[in-house]
């Protein structure tokens, strides 16, 4: 049984897969990916084909936290409709197995861009690039839940009500210090939320360029990744999630556009992205996009301060940038209170 994030007991899954997955030959190598800080990742290389495997780590985890089992479903349930996924071929709920519960999907090769800049791709390109993430985003909104078989996939009610609980729950238990900022946001979340105006639809919940596959070749988008945040709520979460991380620094750690000349560049205003998403979806324009904003910011603030706790504790898949991304709630949470005024 493996007993931490780093490593994977690849004799108990060489012996799970041969019994459950139909066509594996054996593995011939295994190697963790660097990125993600939830459901720690690996890649899987067999003679004949690559596979993924993404688990949920192992000790004491938050309530609700590493969902590797709704990623699996809503991947599944996406196979037929105009979002890319990944092939999803099996999802083990035996912690006996490796330690905790995981899943197998395809590997899906293609480029990945860890920054919207996108050094070395062309300035059309960057252009058609964020494009074609705009396109696939819309129509994630446009799914048919109920075709799809989700429409039990999240609880009905006003989604940024439920989602200020959720997090501010979960912010409380993993909070290792006093942040003025966050307290005030999350007062100001619940006091200026909005009204449910009935837009029930897919939201993948942590919708970013990173979490993308591209064709090696062309702007193509070939997969959507990292589900875990995924359910039934408000679409304008997952639009506002986007123009969020754009208003980070750019580089390796911010991984936005901040400081960049983005016309220069070929990368779209907040503004033109915003109205190409409305367009495509046939919507006028959207109101209080402000508290959406902020909601994000919150919640990102939330998710780092569980992966600082994680870090603290012993158990973050990356430690060394776990504790980094520690130092940024107390940013977040101001870009969140600033970005009520918006």
């Amino acid at each position: 049984m493996s007993a931490d994030t780093q490593t994977l007991d690849e004799a108990a899954v060489s012996a799970y897969l041969r019994d459950n997955l139909p066509g594996f030959d054996g593995l011939t190598a295994v190697t963790k990916f660097q990125g993600g800080q939830s459901n720690p990742t690996f890649l899987l290389e067999t003679p004949s084909r690559k596979y993924v495997l993404r688990r949920k780590p192992p000790g004491v985890l938050l309530k609700s936290a590493h969902a590797v089992d709704r990623e699996f479903r809503v991947q599944r349930a996406l196979a037929d409709t105009d979002v890319p996924v990944a092939k999803m071929h099996l999802l083990c709920e035996d912690d006996a197995v490796i330690g905790s519960a995981f899943y197998i999907m395809d590997h899906v090769p293609g480029r990945n861009f860890n920054q919207p800049s996108m050094d070395g791709v062309s300035v059309q390109d960057r252009g058609r690039i964020i494009d074609e993430m705009n396109r696939v985003l819309a129509a994630l909104h446009e799914v048919d839940i109920d075709a799809v078989g989700l429409s039990d996939f999240g609880p009905l009610g006003n989604y940024f009500e439920r989602q200020v609980g959720r997090w501010s729950k979960q912010y409380k238990a993993s909070e290792t210090e006093d942040i003025p900022a966050m307290n005030h946001l999350m007062e100001a979340l619940v006091a200026e939320c909005p009204e449910d105006d009935g837009q029930r639809r897919l939201v993948h919940g942590d919708y970013r360029l990173d979490n993308m596959i591209y064709d090696a070749q062309t702007t193509d988008c070939r997969a959507v990744l990292d589900w875990e945040l995924s359910t039934i709520g408000h679409p304008f979460a997952d639009l506002a999630a986007v123009i969020m991380q754009w208003q980070m620094p750019a580089g390796a750690e911010g991984r936005g556009m901040g400081g960049l000349d983005r016309a220069a560049l070929g990368l779209p205003s907040d503004e033109e992205f915003i109205a190409a998403y409305c367009q495509r979806r046939g919507l006028k324009g959207i109101d209080h996009f402000g508290y959406y904003l902020a909601f994000n910011f919150f919640r990102m603030a939330a998710i780092i301060q569980g992966v600082h706790k994680r870090a603290l504790d012993g158990n973050a898949s990356n430690p060394e940038r776990a504790m980094k991304l520690g130092q940024y709630v107390p940013v977040f949470a101001q870009h969140g209170v600033d970005s009520l005024k918006r």
